[in-house]
């Protein structure tokens, strides 16, 4: 089968949740995967869709506060890499459990990184952190670790989350490059060459017709820019 590549390039914090939305929403239509990598065009933190605005608050200075549609927890995106993954209703990686897909994730991005000769390991349990609400650290980087997430000399450089339903499966994901990372556009060629190895098939340049695009901007102005939606637990 082959992949669908979306580099989608920097966006506002709700237009960059509402695409990843819109994208699971279309699954069943293009029935491709879609891999999308994009940046922000303002310092910004997402937050998973089950955790209180008000802790969320307190954790970070980073503003906007955007509620993401994954689970998972506090992530700043001020010098992260950012991407996405889409899969369809029937896919094979629809039907994995959560912690597989979670582990296939970061195992394919360990692989990315052991092409640029960068060493990386999964961890192999969870590790929490004390949680101190009042600190700036808590919203700027990534504390602790839990089974599977990926790490550099002990520290957590890339963590994900996900949405499971009938629509299809999405994985919203961060990197934060350790220092003496390559370039972000090396990462994203040896992500697509890891896929081709890993997978087969190919890969095809995509870009959101009309009808989608239309859809990503109802869904930024009507939810993830509205503080009814990201302010509501």
């Amino acid at each position: 089968m082959n992949w669908l590549l979306l580099n989608s390039g920097p966006d506002d914090a709700a237009f960059n949740m509402a695409l990843d939305e819109a994208l699971l929403e279309a699954m069943r239509r293009l029935q491709q995967p879609v891999l999308r990598f994009y940046g922000w065009t303002e310092r910004a933190a997402s937050f998973g869709y089950f955790q209180k605005f008000a802790e969320v608050g307190r954790a970070t200075r980073l503003r906007p506060l955007v509620r993401r549609p994954t689970g998972g927890g506090l992530v700043p995106h001020d010098a992260d890499w950012t991407y996405s993954l889409v899969f369809p209703p029937g896919h094979e990686w629809h039907g994995l459990k959560a912690v597989e897909s979670y582990r296939r994730v970061h195992g394919w991005i360990q692989e990315a990184f052991q092409k640029l000769r960068m060493e990386t390991e999964l961890a192999r349990f969870k590790k929490s952190a004390a949680h101190n609400p009042q600190s700036e650290a808590a919203g700027r980087c990534f504390i602790g670790h839990e089974q599977f997430d990926l790490l550099r000399h002990g520290k957590k450089i890339a963590g994900a989350a996900q949405r499971r339903n009938r629509l299809g499966l999405l994985i919203q994901g961060s990197v934060q490059p350790p220092s003496g990372s390559p370039g972000r556009a090396d990462w994203e060629r040896a992500m697509c060459e890891v896929a081709r190895s890993q997978w087969g098939g190919g890969w095809s340049e995509f870009a959101p017709d009309a009808a989608l695009l239309a859809r990503t901007r109802a869904l930024a102005h009507q939810k993830y820019s509205q503080p009814g939606y990201n302010e509501k637990r």
